[in-house]
């Protein structure tokens, strides 16, 4: 009888598990999710209290910043240039068509008047909800507006520090209460997710803080995180609104998109990459320069060029690519960014077909570049000029091509279809600095 019962109670954990792990997404959210995946440009803004000392947003961390000090900010922190206008603007002239901004990052500053902390912009001189200007902005010009929010937290005594990885420098004693955490974060994102209108998606941050490492991936969190709960409880709000957490693991249910942090899908040159692609729609971040949020000593800018490639190379493996801004701390976003981000737009505005509603994976990237496709057209772009530039080669074309030409000139280029694929001829074809595009329409 007691083997009975234990195989019973064992029996009815399992089910509660596994039903505690379905997720069925609603006709809204898959929706959103295809239009996400259109949209393949988009805007990373980190900024906050810890734009003040101009050493990136984990200086907290990396100084061993006490939270009585750092807590000093609040009275600094005054970006009186902030003008959401210009911000979705500079967006708008990049090409991009969503923002991701930093509601909450690991220092726990909130950019929103919330009502669960008094660590937030509305109590600094400035004093004016900046995310309720960039929401009502968004709204108005059609730009899609996901919020970035952290889970981990070097500010709070009642997030569990003792087991993180980081933040140990920051002075806390207090016993945490991981509990009275959970509530906490619930109620930011309720506030999120009822304030400010229509949210198309939450990106979670640092879970990593509570595994030992990022490179074996079957590590367990030292936490549990609720994220049934809190997954729920965002699809209940707003069940459009897309979940992606970044916690270079391959997804779990209930999330929407997977990200992929400065690393396109399937590399790990930074060496937490290396997880698995999900089926999900993809994502990849990365900075204009090395920083994400304001570093004044950082000029390792990235030219126009590489992060059009950068872009292009995440379109052909079906990903989304998210361009980081770290705003100055008066709120204006430095020139070095908008004039980089102005020459994406203008390149966009004459080749954006060949990425915009496009998908990756037709075919594996060559020594000439990289292929996207959207219906029955494929477009080739040689991003790197081959030894041999009279022809290219495109394998695994099956369709029977109906004609062949430069994407923009609409030059007509011969080919010759075979089994294995098709030769493109580049006679007469000068090489574009930045990417040569030939466009095919198939039968």
């Amino acid at each position: 009888m007691r083997k009975l019962l234990s195989s019973l109670l064992f029996s009815c954990v399992t089910t509660m598990a596994l039903q505690a792990q379905i997720y069925t997404p609603s006709a809204e959210n898959l929706a959103a999710r295809k239009e996400f995946q259109d949209m393949k440009l988009g805007m990373f803004i980190h900024w906050g209290a810890s734009s003040v000392l101009g050493d990136g947003e984990w200086v907290m961390n990396n100084k061993k910043i006490g939270v009585k000090e750092y807590g000093r900010l609040i009275n600094i922190f005054n970006p009186q240039n902030f003008d959401a206008k210009k911000w979705v603007a500079t967006a708008k002239a990049g090409g991009m068509k969503y923002i991701t901004f930093i509601t909450r990052h690991h220092d726990s500053f909130s950019n929103w008047d919330t009502k669960q902390s008094d660590w937030k912009i509305t109590n600094t001189p400035y004093g004016k909800d900046a995310l309720k200007q960039l929401a009502d902005e968004c709204h108005k010009e059609g730009i899609k507006l996901f919020c970035y929010y952290s889970l981990l937290d070097w500010y709070r005594s009642d997030y569990q520090y003792e087991t993180g990885k980081t933040g140990q420098g920051t002075g806390r004693t207090q016993k945490s209460d991981w509990e009275s955490y959970i509530r906490f974060m619930k109620a930011q994102l309720t506030e999120l997710l009822t304030n400010y209108g229509k949210i198309d998606g939450i990106w979670f941050d640092g879970h990593w803080d509570q595994l030992d490492n990022d490179h074996d991936k079957t590590l367990q969190s030292k936490v549990n995180w609720h994220y049934d709960e809190i997954y729920k409880l965002i699809h209940s709000l707003q069940p459009q609104c897309l979940i992606s957490n970044n916690h270079h693991l391959l997804p779990i249910p209930g999330e929407d998109f997977q990200a992929f942090e400065k690393d396109l899908p399937g590399g790990n040159s930074t060496g937490f990459g290396g997880q698995s692609i999900s089926q999900l729609p993809l994502e990849t971040c990365e900075t204009m320069n090395d920083s994400w949020g304001f570093n004044i000593t950082d000029k390792k800018y990235k030219s126009t060029k590489d992060l059009i490639h950068y872009m292009v190379n995440a379109a052909s493996l079906n990903a989304n690519f998210l361009l980081n801004v770290g705003p100055m701390p008066d709120g204006t976003i430095q020139p070095e960014f908008v004039e980089t981000l102005k020459e994406m737009g203008d390149w966009m505005k004459i080749n954006g077909q060949s990425i915009y509603g496009t998908r990756g994976g037709v075919t594996k990237k060559q020594e000439w570049g990289v292929v996207t496709a959207k219906d029955k057209i494929w477009y080739a772009h040689i991003i790197k000029t081959p030894k041999d530039y009279t022809s290219i080669f495109i394998p695994e074309m099956k369709n029977k091509i109906k004609s062949c030409n430069l994407l923009n000139s609409k030059k007509a280029l011969k080919f010759k279809q075979q089994s294995g694929g098709v030769f493109v001829h580049l006679d007469g074809v000068q090489v574009d600095p930045i990417d040569t595009i030939i466009e095919l329409q198939l039968q």
